[in-house]
């Protein structure tokens, strides 16, 4: 019985997470790789754990009581944690378990002096490191004095920091236990962390080595800088050695003092280059043991590296697969789809399906391989030209790769598939029809699409769905649909571009694009304004609308007053708007239809923020305001040498830009009305499925790729682990943060705006709309969670057409996001808000409720005192 409370690191490896915890698991599997050289110690295993935790009948009730608090209440989670804490070290460890202990410790020499360290269940796992959680005791001598700091480690699971960690991470508490790691203590001359790929960069052919004299608590703790050593291929690229003033050292009596450094060796390399190089194969052989990059603690004794641990670094952005060896540059999808957070792996699957172009995953997000393209002179300059247009930080990313002479190979000629870069448009006519006829042909198709899936059911609807994409794709590529985008997006370039060289002025397109025809997107935006004003004169409805939270509130309605009228609105709003919702690109997210409530509270803002028949009166001041600065550039244009031809080519510039924008929106609202026509019929397949027992829940489809799902409702066979660890990376991907460009090293490029124009202190970005507003920030992260007055500026990480609505309510945009032509960018515009997008991380770096100026002609934000 006695056993399984201690097991000597040599008898673990890293498949035995749940018996000695993350680190005990990692260090066992350490000391089998050949090489690698490990402290000899033992663990005390998490059944020790649950036997204390048993001795003490009240842990539970208060393990409850610390599960129902908010992770926000530090006071409550402080109190009850040093509760909990001061029980379990309060414990008299039982006789056997003593007994097991004090006999390892003989093994391995009583009096000798160690490292106590915890080692929960729940860390150094590939989706969560919970670094520096719990905690460790260094140079801890004698039978008696570990036994205390075994106790203190266990206790150490309930620290303040770590129970809001697990409440953050929805980590039940109950589900982690405690091992505790004894090892020998070594008494190192220089010691540190290896990063085996750059953690900053992501580049997994550097590895970083951080280090300093002494023990690593130094480092660790922020007591003193490292000296840092970055290695590629073997030999030391860059190093900067720190002053390092303090080292912490231990003692001869056990625990361990700071001590000063002589002046004469602060400035010494902790390393030599030999010895860092070294290393750093040492760390190649344990990354490959686990199979993925390491951040692993390691400790210098007499020339020789001893590894005291590892563990995965879970902040890298995961690369894509390609089976080859050769270098690949990619793009980030989501940076152009205006949805940057990860899909499931049914939304994947369907994007991929249905995209023009070959794309690939990684951490739950998709990306074009663009190297072929950027290899050849003649597709690079189309290519970079057209991502500078939409997002100048992506095309500075491929131009700082590019600089690097050897990672993009020259080719003489690149492969098809080139992004349109100008030229279509040539051969299309300025003539309205045109977009009326597309439209036409669109509905035509989703009309038939939503007529023969109906008697679709099993595999049979599997093979229908392939044909649908086929068809899906076929509308996308209609030569004369990228006429008319690509006819409307180039004459706003070269209004801009040509009135600024004429006229000095900047982004004048902005202003001659209000309220142009044909803008689905803007249109459903103004159209919850007209359902606001069939709701505004019946307050039952307002103070039902204002408790709503259950999603059949529709039918609730009819029993009010007015309750009808409100009703029809609604669902007319719905049958034409109701696919759309955010992050729409991902078959899985929610639709309006699906979950209405999420438009309860713009509905509601509308309702108090405008005067009934605003929407009319919006779009008619946006039409007048176009037709002004229309006459007013021909009447300055005129005046210029040469004017009749200039304001002529002007003219008919304006002409084509207001005929073809707004369409600029649609094949993305076709694509999304095809793609709820898609979600409904394979929901109930879904339905299906779970009625046969290969489905627990209906919902479990969305963690299967397209052909997964083909296979189940082939064979019926069930897929309940691959969901389960589908679920478990969907959730780790949120941490995340997706780079513009990454390349097969896993470099994240993220770009740079390099302009000296913008006053100091001040946010870069793009400017998209012109003009300049201030106002009150609303940082808003959830459309559901709107709470918006008259004049608010709307500052969030990335707009798609479902924030439209939002945009009636708002005087100004600030995205993290976005570029000249992406979908909130154009709406901006429509409704002359000023936006400035593309500003890195301005939802952390402006505060809610925080007034600011956006200067939308000039791109960039000023926080105001």
């Amino acid at each position: 019985m006695t056993e399984r409370y201690v097991l000597d690191l040599q008898e673990v490896d890293e498949t035995q997470v749940a018996v000695v915890g993350g680190k005990g698991a990692h260090l066992g599997g350490l000391s089998r790789i050949e090489g690698i050289r490990v402290p000899a110690g033992f663990c005390v295993t998490t059944d020790a754990f649950r036997r204390i935790m048993a001795e003490a009948p009240s842990l539970g009730d208060r393990l409850d009581q610390l599960s129902r608090l908010n992770p926000d209440d530090r006071e409550a989670i402080r109190t009850l944690s040093a509760q909990i804490r001061r029980t379990v070290e309060g414990i008299a460890v039982p006789d056997d378990l003593t007994a097991a202990i004090t006999r390892a410790l003989a093994r391995l020499g009583e009096q000798a002096a160690y490292a106590v360290r915890s080692s929960a269940t729940a860390e150094d796992l590939p989706t969560a490191s919970f670094a520096g959680q719990q905690d460790t005791y260094l140079n801890v001598v004698g039978p008696t004095t570990i036994l205390q700091h075994v106790s203190r480690c266990w206790a150490s699971l309930f620290t303040e920091r770590a129970v809001t960690y697990r409440q953050r991470n929805g980590i039940d508490h109950r589900m982690v236990h405690m091992a505790v790691v004894v090892q020998r203590m070594v008494f190192p001359h220089a010691s540190g962390i290896l990063f085996t790929a750059d953690p900053v960069t992501g580049n997994r052919k550097v590895a970083t080595v951080d280090a300093g004299f002494g023990l690593g608590e130094a480092l660790v703790s922020g007591l003193v800088n490292p000296d840092v050593f970055k290695v590629r291929h073997g030999e030391v690229v860059a190093k900067a050695i720190a002053a390092k003033q303090r080292a912490v050292h231990a003692l001869p009596t056990g625990g361990t003092q700071e001590v000063a450094i002589d002046s004469r060796l602060q400035e010494q390399p902790a390393l030599t280059d030999a010895q860092v190089v070294r290393l750093v194969q040492l760390g190649r052989r344990i990354e490959a043991h686990f199979g993925r990059p390491q951040d692993i603690e390691w400790c210098l004794v007499d020339d020789g590296f001893q590894i005291v641990q590892s563990r995965p670094i879970t902040t890298l952005f995961p690369i894509p697969e390609t089976g080859d060896q050769e270098n690949h540059v990619y793009v980030s999808v989501g940076h152009q789809q205006m949805m940057t957070d990860p899909m499931k792996p049914l939304g994947l699957s369907m994007w991929q399906l249905t995209a023009m172009v070959p794309m690939h995953a990684a951490g739950g997000r998709l990306f074009v391989d663009v190297t072929r393209r950027l290899a050849a002179p003649a597709s690079r300059a189309g290519l970079l030209d057209v991502m500078g247009r939409g997002d100048p930080l992506v095309r500075d990313a491929l131009e700082t790769v590019l600089d690097r002479d050897d990672f993009v190979p020259s080719l003489p000629d690149a492969g098809p598939g080139g992004p349109p870069t100008g030229g279509t448009s040539a051969t299309i006519e300025t003539d309205p029809a045109i977009v009326t006829e597309l439209i036409e042909r669109s509905q035509v198709s989703i009309a038939a699409l939503e007529r023969d899936i109906r008697t679709k059911t099993g595999p049979a609807l599997f093979e229908f769905l392939l044909e649908a994409f086929e068809e899906h794709k076929r509308v996308l590529s209609d030569p004369l649909s990228m006429q008319a985008i690509m006819a409307g997006m180039e004459a706003t370039w070269w209004l801009n571009d040509t009135l600024q060289e004429w006229l000095g002025e900047k982004n004048a397109a902005d202003t001659l694009t209000l309220s142009a025809p044909d803008n689905v997107t803007s249109e459903m935006g103004l159209a919850l304004l007209d359902v606001a004003d069939v709701i505004r004169p019946h307050s039952e409805v307002v103070a039902f609308l204002q408790g709503v939270e259950d999603e059949g509130f529709l039918d609730e309605l009819a029993k009010l007053a007015g309750g009808t009228e409100a009703r029809d609105a609604m669902e007319a709003y719905l049958d034409r708007y109701g696919m759309r919702c955010v992050g729409e690109i991902d078959i899985t997210r929610p639709r309006w239809r699906e979950r209405p409530t999420t438009l309860v509270p713009v509905l509601l803002d509308n309702v108090r923020n405008f005067e009934p028949g605003a929407a009319e009166r919006r779009f008619e001041q946006g039409r007048q305001k176009a037709q002004q600065k229309e006459q007013d550039v021909l009447s300055r244009l005129r005046a210029l040498p040469d004017g009749d031809r200039k304001a002529g080519e002007a003219k008919r510039m304006i002409d084509r830009v207001r005929t073809f924008i707004g369409y600029r929106e649609y094949p993305k609202y076709a694509i999304v009305s095809r793609y709820f026509v898609y979600k409904q019929a394979l929901l109930e397949e879904a339905e299906r499925l779970v009625q046969a027992g290969v489905l627990p829940e209906k919902e479990d489809i969305f963690y299967l790729t397209f052909q997964e799902l083909h296979d189940g409702a082939r064979s019926n066979e069930a897929h309940d682990r691959l969901i389960q660890q589908r679920k478990d990376a969907f959730g780790s991907y949120h941490a995340l943060t997706p780079p513009r460009v990454l390349t097969s090293d896993g470099e994240a490029v993220t770009g740079a705006y390099r302009r000296e124009d913008v006053p100091a202190g001040a946010l870069i970005g793009l400017p998209v709309s012109a003009g300049t507003i201030e106002g009150r920030a609303r940082v808003i992260l959830d459309i559901a969670e709107a709470d918006l007055e008259a004049g608010d500026i709307l500052v969030t990480t990335f707009t798609d057409p479902s924030w439209s609505p939002l945009f009636v309510a708002v005087a100004g945009l600030v995205t993290e996001v976005g570029g000249l032509m992406t979908h909130g960018a154009v709406i901006a515009r429509e409704y002359g808000l000023p936006a400035v997008v593309g500003v890195e991380r301005a939802t952390r770096l402006i505060r809610d409720g925080q007034r600011i100026r956006v200067h939308g002609t000039d791109g960039y934000v000023e926080i105001l005192p």
